[in-house]
């Protein structure tokens, strides 16, 4: 195996103020801290009182929980004396109503280490996780672009990243799966391709990294581990992320049309340090926040009630603009039957592996492109809310790289569509219904066109904005049309009823505005079957195509027949 490491200096820790400030108000309270709280940490570890510390130093810089101890218990004191002698920074113990005994808190007042207790209602896991994404975050890279960025912000982290290193970027978790990736400004290589397609690292390729050697280079290596060029895999540099002796997962960089550098292998090394709280983050807060974010993202594009918190959840720019892109994906081997379905919603077939799969890669590209995209999902729909550009960015580039990263997935075809930007966050159902009503449009257009030419489409409102209308017109016709008779009802009966073509013949009829040759040619048949059918249609069921109303009426019928809201 050909590989080369290099060292990574050590960060400096933060303090036990700056841990308990980033861990929020009412976790920990600080009952007596003898030297102040300006003394650095290390780590937190869970600490059973029956375990021993050890002798002077064991545990310094430690914050130890103590669990199963209650402040009030006999045994208190004597934990506290040995987490002093062992110089940990801190020692965390459940309190009751009724405080810290001033037995206990002399004791505490007469060492160095901080009695700290934990608030009511907060469990340990709570507050291990809690404190650990606080240490990890409290530590700085010394690079205002990664430090800045938002907490458990990966998609940011990994464009940020690049921008440092040079390289095309993905972020791994320790069983090689896709947490993010960078954007791709250019055709990424074979192996980046299928890694971000299939969301983690193909098989027989961690196979090959795990015996050649290279996993236990890069778990054990303090630095960078360098993989040179493999005919078409570019040369890459890979880094591990630890928090303490745990690995958190890796940062891949890729050669993007240029040699990685030593200055890139130093990037990464800041790169691997600014990773640390923000894969701490995922791993402890990763379910929960998710769920959280799609919550919020569907409480903002039904109006619901809580608007304004869900958009705090979100962490939404209060004075920047939102547009809604809505991307509905279809199996090429169902979209048939899908693309029947005119109707408002999603069609209601089952969500299969291959539109799961285009879904994923998706919201993971939408997540790239521009930081602060959050998605929610819903069946075989993807929600994304996207800001508005800040630059001379085409408005419609989101959804056309959505549409593009689509066409890459084998066996899928999706409609996306983008609503007009909301100014504040009460405009977002708007932009829902409208970016919804796009999807319904290009649906439709692939139902009217030949099955083997049906493939992934894009739209903007403002593009589709008459087909949209008489869509919404349409919807608040239907219920009135179903309860109605008359000369068009009496006609499409009896084509349904007989198999005859005369809905479909007057339909091509108004479709051509009236030119017989153009309407017969579309329908495949002769002008003057064309002119049988039409003569027909007025003596069998009324239906006059000559007279203005007659007209209207059965344009409207014809296309409520076919509607399915």
């Amino acid at each position: 195996m050909n590989t080369s490491t290099s060292g990574s200096p050590a960060a400096a820790g933060p303090t036990l103020s700056q841990v308990l400030r980033q861990a929020g108000s009412g976790v920990l309270d600080v009952a007596v801290a003898p030297r102040g709280t300006d003394v650095p940490v290390t780590d937190v570890v869970l600490h059973d009182s029956g375990d021993a510390l050890g002798g002077p130093g064991e545990a310094s810089g430690l914050i130890l929980l103590a669990v199963g101890l209650e402040a009030t218990s006999p045994e208190a004191e004597e934990a506290v004396r040995a987490a002093d002698r062992a110089g940990a920074a801190a020692v965390v113990m459940r309190c009751g109503a009724q405080g810290v005994r001033p037995a206990l808190a002399e004791v505490a007042a007469r060492g160095r280490t901080a009695l700290l207790t934990r608030g009511p209602g907060i469990g340990w896991t709570d507050v291990l996780g809690r404190l650990r994404t606080a240490l990890a975050q409290s530590t700085g890279t010394g690079s205002q672009a990664v430090d800045g960025l938002r907490l458990g912000d990966l998609s940011g982290l990994a464009n940020t990243v690049a921008d440092l290193v040079g390289g095309a970027i993905t972020i791994e978790d320790p069983q090689s799966r896709v947490l993010a990736y960078s954007r791709m400004d250019r055709e990424p290589d074979p192996m980046r391709r299928l890694t971000i397609l299939g969301q983690q690292v193909p098989r027989w390729r961690v196979e090959e990294l795990r015996e050649s050697g290279f996993f236990r280079a890069l778990w054990s290596a303090e630095g960078v581990v360098r993989r040179p060029a493999e005919g078409p895999y570019a040369e890459r540099l890979a880094v591990a992320v630890r928090h303490g002796g745990e690995v958190l997962g890796s940062i891949w960089a890729a050669a993007d049309g240029a040699a990685l550098s030593e200055e890139s292998e130093a990037a990464l090394r800041t790169a691997a340090r600014a990773a640390v709280p923000h894969l701490v983050h995922h791993r402890e807060w990763g379910r929960e926040a998710a769920r959280r974010q799609e919550e919020a993202v569907r409480t903002l594009l039904a109006g619901e009630a809580d608007v304004e918190q869900a958009a705090q959840i979100l962490g939404l720019a209060p004075d920047r603009s939102y547009a809604v892109v809505v991307a509905e994906a279809h199996d090429t081997g169902t979209l048939d039957a899908a693309v029947r379905g005119t109707g408002g919603g999603a069609p209601a077939s089952p969500v299969d592996t291959a539109e799961q799969r285009v879904l994923d890669v998706l919201a993971l590209q939408a997540a790239a492109h521009r930081p602060g995209c959050v998605t929610a999902r819903s069946g075989r729909r993807l929600f994304v809310l996207v800001p508005a550009a800040q630059d001379a960015e085409d408005p419609a580039e989101p959804v056309r790289r959505l549409v593009a990263t689509a066409r890459s997935v084998p066996r899928t075809v999706v409609f996306a569509g983008m609503g007009p930007a909301a100014g504040d966050p009460t405009g977002l159902p708007t932009s829902r219904e409208a970016a919804e009503l796009v999807v319904r449009v290009l649906r439709q257009r692939a139902s009217a066109g030949p099955a083997a030419a049906r493939e992934s489409a894009w739209a903007l409102h403002g593009e589709v904005v008459s087909q949209a209308a008489l869509l919404r017109i349409m919807d608040h016709l239907e219920p009135l049309w179903r309860v109605l008779a008359g000369p068009v009802h009496d006609m499409v009966a009896h084509d349904r009823a007989h198999g005859s073509q005369y809905g479909a013949s007057a339909a091509a009829y108004l479709h051509a505005f009236g030119d017989t040759a153009q309407a017969a040619a579309r329908l495949n048949v002769h002008p003057n079957t064309l002119r049988y059918r039409l003569r027909r249609a007025r003596e069998l069921f009324g239906v006059d195509l000559g007279d203005p109303d007659g007209r209207l009426l059965a344009d409207l019928g014809l296309r409520l027949a076919r509607h399915k809201p």
